[in-house]
């Protein structure tokens, strides 16, 4: 569902900075055929709404593993509460909660196979976590 206050050019806007967050504004204001104030004045009033949460870098190092890993949760402890603990891990990228038979999915990245062990130790040794299933990844595009 979509935020009343957000127009077409928001959403073009956000569309922009998700391939690259590093667009500079006066592209931004090409782009969308404004001025770069108001490019500013955007990227600032969704910042505020919490629209964008943060500007990132993605980077994939040579060697490094990606994983998967699904977490399903048992009473009493509830899900937030278990997904605000795997977020806390250092090796952990980004946590969601999801529909289906696993409650949680959590992306992380190693320098080898026994970084991803003990995050899957660390896991299930979290109150209320009842299964894991990880999936390293293969390849990125």
């Amino acid at each position: 569902m979509r935020t009343p206050s957000l127009d077409e050019k928001d959403l073009r806007l956000l569309s922009i900075l998700k391939r690259d967050a590093r667009t500079p504004y006066s592209v931004l204001a090409r782009e969308l055929g404004v001025t770069e104030s108001a490019v500013r004045k955007r990227v600032k009033k969704l910042v505020r709404m919490g629209i964008i949460k943060r500007f990132t870098v993605e980077y994939r190092l040579p060697g490094e593993l990606g994983a998967i890993i699904l977490v399903k949760t048992s009473s009493p402890t509830p899900v937030p509460e278990v997904s605000k603990r795997i977020a806390e891990y250092p090796l952990v990228d980004k946590v969601m909660e999801v529909t289906g038979e696993y409650d949680i999915v959590a992306v992380a990245r190693a320098k080898d196979v026994g970084d991803i062990n003990n995050l899957i130790d660390y896991i299930r040794g979290i109150p209320g976590v009842q299964a894991t299933y990880t999936m390293v990844v293969l390849r990125e595009y």
